[in-house]
């Protein structure tokens, strides 16, 4: 048999999550039949001194989504990090800029969290809204579109909704069987990730080296026992990558401490290290009839600025805007002009992030001496420009 249910939304990570959570909270959604599906069993449990390889820079707009849907206190005690300030500087040459909170009056400048942290926060969360139905671990193997969509799951389940929504990451078959047109490149980098131990405090700072090769970051984790940790995410040349990998620990520990400056002394211990391919990918159009991607399923960036998250909160805040105010009006599900003013919203500033990264990732790879000699030059003057760092700050914050 058929389930029917209003909103059908493929992906239980943190996205996709996050807008059921999002969507099933409003008191005139309460009649709402919303089915959340997820390929994947419950996020990994880390605790002591083991850490999710996979973290997220918290900015304050997708904090204060986490805590309207009732779930950041939660976070907060599980174990999240703030970040006071951030030091980015050029591995080529000798300039820095420095971005502190107080420039902007704020306590922090984000938070850096573990992403199985927000992810089992959220899937309790959405156990106490009867409106949701989880359906796990599932994947949709077919869809059909006539006045509604028609989905088949792996599991022999079918069912039909007004509107689907894809938050079903990179490399989202939402969008591959709703064949969405996508412009995308391979970067020809590899995103090492992994948790290292230093010798030295991180400060309460995030860290970023920009190199030729690529970028590394550090970002701050709680300390534990007395010891100092960071996840790294060190994005290198595809080559350069391989051979980090091949790397034992020792081996592996020293590199890193050289490319990043021993600015926390020394790399004593890393943990299971990743590498991750980067590719940039965009959704010509977000929407079709019916069917809406968000997150990674509409935009895929580079992590040199942590970003990537974010954006993809920002869509769950204007599609679950745009649905609150398709109920408020009785709006049907099924109308597009919801799914049209959600992408007017989104694209258009999406594209900017991503033209942005791009042009950074251009910048700081060039091998010119003019160009490296303009862009310390830049970066010390913008290091100079009190008010341009506070609405850079801002921005980044999602202040703005």
């Amino acid at each position: 048999m058929t389930q029917t249910f209003d909103i059908v939304i493929v992906g239980a990570g943190l996205v996709g999550a996050s807008l059921a959570c999002a969507i099933a909270q409003e008191s005139n959604a309460q009649d709402l039949r919303i089915a959340l599906i997820e390929a994947g069993g419950d996020a990994q449990y880390f605790e002591g001194e083991h850490f999710d390889p996979r973290v997220v820079a918290i900015t304050q707009a997708s904090q204060n989504l986490l805590a309207k849907i009732g779930v950041w206190s939660q976070v907060l005690q599980t174990r999240a990090c703030a970040y006071r300030d951030m030091h980015v500087w050029d591995g080529e040459g000798t300039a820095d800029i420095h971005f502190n909170c107080a420039d902007v009056r704020e306590n922090h400048l984000g938070h850096i969290v573990e992403n199985s942290v927000i992810v089992t926060a959220l899937r309790k969360k959405i156990a106490e809204h009867a409106q949701i139905k989880l359906i796990q671990p599932a994947k949709i193997v077919n869809l059909q579109r006539k006045d509604t969509v028609h989905i088949e799951l792996d599991n022999g389940e079918l069912l039909c909704t007004n509107l689907l929504i894809a938050a079903d990451g990179a490399q989202s078959k939402v969008r591959e069987l709703a064949e969405f047109e996508t412009r995308e490149w391979d970067y020809g980098h590899k995103a090492i990730v992994t948790t290292v131990q230093t010798e030295l405090p991180h400060q309460a700072t995030a860290w970023q080296r920009f190199m030729r090769t690529g970028p590394l970051a550090f970002l701050p984790l709680s300390t534990t026992n007395q010891k100092h940790f960071c996840s790294i995410v060190w994005s290198a040349e595809t080559e350069l990558a391989d051979e980090l990998m091949q790397l034992n620990d020792i081996e592996f520990c020293a590199r890193l401490g050289f490319a990043f400056e021993h600015k926390l002394g020394k790399i004593i211990h890393a943990a299971e290290r990743f590498a991750i391919p980067l590719r940039q990918r965009h959704a010509k159009t977000y929407i079709q009839p019916n069917i809406v991607l968000v997150g990674d399923a509409a935009h895929n960036i580079h992590p040199l600025a942590g970003q990537g998250v974010n954006l993809g909160l920002l869509d769950v805040i204007a599609l679950a805007q745009e649905i609150q105010r398709a109920l408020d009006r009785k709006i049907p599900l099924s109308d597009f002009s919801i799914l049209r003013r959600y992408q007017r919203q989104r694209l258009a500033g999406n594209l900017i992030m991503m033209s942005a990264m791009e042009a950074f990732k251009r910048l700081f790879g060039s091998q010119s001496l003019m160009l490296t000699w303009l862009r310390n030059a830049g970066m010390r003057q913008l290091n100079s420009l009190t008010e341009l760092k506070k609405i850079i700050v801002k921005a980044a914050m999602g202040l703005s």
